[in-house]
């Protein structure tokens, strides 16, 4: 059967509408504090909803109703791509940044919900492109595609096919039989929680603006922040400690936030996934405080609350910074790279190989042991009580096989473009695992505006390839796919 291509850049014409209105959001904010960028935005904006106009005029008979897998791969890949080659033009036309490669990739970054940056002065920006720089994680968090499903109901029955390509995780988790009411409820959750922290930010000190670009960034895990210096500017615990709790929450499946608002707390408190998730949190925590306060003598709240909150940004792959880990003891260091390789829960914000799978893999692993005494036993691999399908676990021994190799050829090109080699393998995994900040030239005091240009595009493909879970992307380079 041929792919619908029509259907595909209608959709993508839709999305690009979108995204342009979005862009003038920003608008408010360039007014209020008289910022030079009101018109770089609303060119930016006109030109990327004329292209979506243009995409979508041209393709009137299209049958958005006809829309398999095929499709929605495509739509969601291209749908990131085209979004972020169009969100690049307010940093270019503003001269926020004149690069295009450099716009791309702080825009594919902010897509992605990675967090990594270019800039070396962003309290200069103006506060419009500021605002679009935060939106682009607000928007890619939960997905643009979800946002979609909710607002365009035209997408009609085609619509389970984009949600499955786009929802992070093994399997998503729809809470209603109909796919737009999943979405619209999982966005009004994402609303609510945004809602809560600008609030309770506020509180804290924090300006409106602050406040609003920091829940942005928190909620969809992303990372990017109104100060160079990251959280690290703020100095009040409080601020420190509500960012942590969201970052938290953030990196819980929201399908739980959903069910914690109907009351149905069983969800929760049986769910392994979240167990495990806490667990490794908790544990990490613990560990990284002792060390702390034993080696660096750090007073042990200062100690407790620098280690929850670098635990809780690198496995929830939201990036926030408050303290230089790289100075720390190297085992506590090399803790810190081993959370880079989890990421948060399946059907949250969060970027990284998910919970699930590191949870899933452990229990297959033991099992396995148990199958080498007992070759004749049948024992199948159990999550929350029930039996998990055994290509359930076969695709994600493959996920994590695949994720090693990309991560290691990876590391291997970014050492041939001059990086040494921890940079390069942290930039690398930082990227692939939509974390923001790695270790050496890309570590937390630091960013990615010295990397190569050619290795700029190389790592905004692993942002791509990482938050879409990597088959999404990687079947459009298989001859398969394109066959009839």
């Amino acid at each position: 059967m041929m792919i619908n291509t029509k259907a595909v850049v209608n959709v993508l014409g839709l999305l690009l509408i979108i995204s342009g209105g979005m862009m003038l959001f920003g608008l408010p904010f360039s007014l209020y504090y008289d910022s030079p960028d009101i018109w770089p935005i609303t060119a930016a904006a006109s030109l990327t909803i004329l292209v979506g106009i243009a995409g979508w005029w041209l393709t009137p008979d299209s049958d958005r109703t006809v829309i398999g897998k095929r499709e929605g791969y495509l739509i969601v890949t291209l749908g990131w791509v085209t979004m972020s080659l169009c969100g690049a033009l307010p940093f270019t036309f503003s001269g926020a940044i004149p690069s295009y490669t450099d716009a791309f990739f702080e825009t594919m970054s902010g897509f992605t919900t990675t967090g990594a940056s270019v800039l070396n002065d962003i309290e200069s920006l103006p506060k419009g492109i500021l605002f679009w720089r935060s939106m682009t994680h607000w928007i890619g968090g939960m997905g643009i595609i979800v946002l979609s499903l909710a607002i365009l109901p035209i997408l009609g029955v085609g619509g389970m096919q984009l949600f499955i390509a786009e929802v992070p995780g093994p399997t998503p988790d729809k809470i209603h039989p109909r796919v737009k009411e999943t979405a619209k409820r999982l966005w009004v959750i994402y609303v609510l929680l945004t809602g809560a922290e600008t609030m309770l930010l506020i509180l804290g000190g924090m300006t409106l603006f602050d406040a609003i670009n920091h829940s942005f960034a928190t909620l969809a895990t992303g990372g990017f922040s109104t100060k160079q210096v990251s959280v690290a500017y703020y100095t009040s615990p409080y601020i420190q400690y509500v960012i942590a709790l969201f970052m938290y929450l953030a990196g819980v499946n929201f399908s739980l936030h959903y069910f914690v608002l109907k009351r149905r707390f069983d969800k929760v408190w049986h769910n392994e996934e979240f167990k495990f998730y806490t667990g490794v949190i908790l544990g990490a925590t613990v560990i990284l405080t002792f060390g702390l306060t034993l080696r660096h003598n750090l007073h042990p709240e200062q100690a407790f609350r620098d280690s929850l909150f670098t635990v809780l940004s690198i496995i929830t792959t939201t990036g926030f910074v408050t303290a230089d880990y790289e100075i720390w003891a190297p085992p506590l260091t090399f803790i810190v790279f081993i959370l880079m390789f989890i990421g948060g829960s399946a059907g949250s914000t969060g970027g990284g190989p998910k919970m699930v799978r590191i949870l899933l893999i452990i229990k297959n692993s033991l099992i396995e042991l148990k199958r080498l005494i007992h070759p004749r036993a049948v024992i199948p691999v159990r999550l929350d009580n029930r039996a998990v399908p055994p290509e359930i676990v076969f695709n994600i021994l493959a996920f994590f096989a695949l994720y090693m190799l990309i991560f290691i050829l990876s590391s291997l090109v970014m050492t041939s473009m001059g990086l040494d080699f921890i940079s390069a393998m942290s930039a690398v995994i930082a990227t692939l695992g939509n974390i923001g900040p790695g270790l050496g030239s890309v570590g937390p005091v630091a960013n990615y505006a010295d990397i190569p240009p050619l290795g700029k595009w190389f790592l905004s493909f692993l942002m791509l390839l990482g938050r879409l879970e990597l088959f999404t992307v990687l079947l459009l380079f298989t001859p398969a796919f394109w066959r009839k």
